[in-house]
């Protein structure tokens, strides 16, 4: 009846692991911290792909995880290794990841989830790179060299996991990209909708 529970148990290990370990890196490296988080999901994500964890068990542990998140924002004593302030980025992933397996099928929902853990992951480190060389502010900059990471990683995701023809996966992977890179939503908002939208097409 519990067959699911040590898979997510091990799966929530990652999770908790990953904030240890970035809190060991410290506030200055926050941005790069959240982006280890992301990338911290993907055994999760995994063990529900395979069935190991049900979609209604992940679902309310990421909801519990993303309320967890929140409340540190909501009385102003971010995790400030992790966390920055006014900025509810890793709350919405959460927040995202406890929808998207309820509403959409197994297959596509990994592929989504591994391309907002993965793909975000990806570009926001490259640009974190980037402009640290060049002394910007790496939290408010985006630039094509992360996008095109996103756009790589997320057309692999594609191939692996989504039942669709070759332009079909590249053209997904490309508006994902574009999703993630416009300014105007935070981006874990805008991939999970318009990802989920994208359903409709695939």
């Amino acid at each position: 009846m519990f067959e699911w529970l040590p898979y997510t148990g091990l799966a929530a290990l990652f999770i908790l692991a990953a904030i240890a370990l970035t809190r060991r890196l410290g506030p200055e490296w926050a941005w790069v911290n959240r982006k280890i988080i992301h990338f911290s999901i993907v055994p999760a994500v995994l063990m529900f792909y395979f069935e190991f964890i049900p979609a209604e068990v992940f679902s309310a542990a990421a909801f519990i995880f993303g309320i967890f998140q929140l409340w540190p924002h909501i009385r102003n004593s971010e995790f400030s290794w992790y966390q920055i302030k006014n900025n509810y980025g890793e709350v919405f992933f959460a927040f995202s990841a406890s929808v998207i397996p309820l509403i959409l099928p197994r297959g596509y929902t990994t592929a989504l989830l591994l391309a907002m853990a993965v793909s975000d992951g990806v570009t926001g480190i490259i640009r974190h790179y980037y402009f640290r060389r060049r002394g910007f502010n790496v939290k408010l900059k985006k630039h094509w060299t992360g996008s095109l990471g996103y756009l790589i990683t997320a057309a692999i995701i594609a191939f692996l996991f989504l039942e669709a023809g070759t332009v079909g996966k590249i053209r997904w992977a490309a508006i994902l990209m574009l999703a993630e890179y416009q300014p105007w939503l935070d981006d874990n908002l805008a991939v999970p909708l318009v990802g989920s939208a994208l359903f409709l097409l695939y």
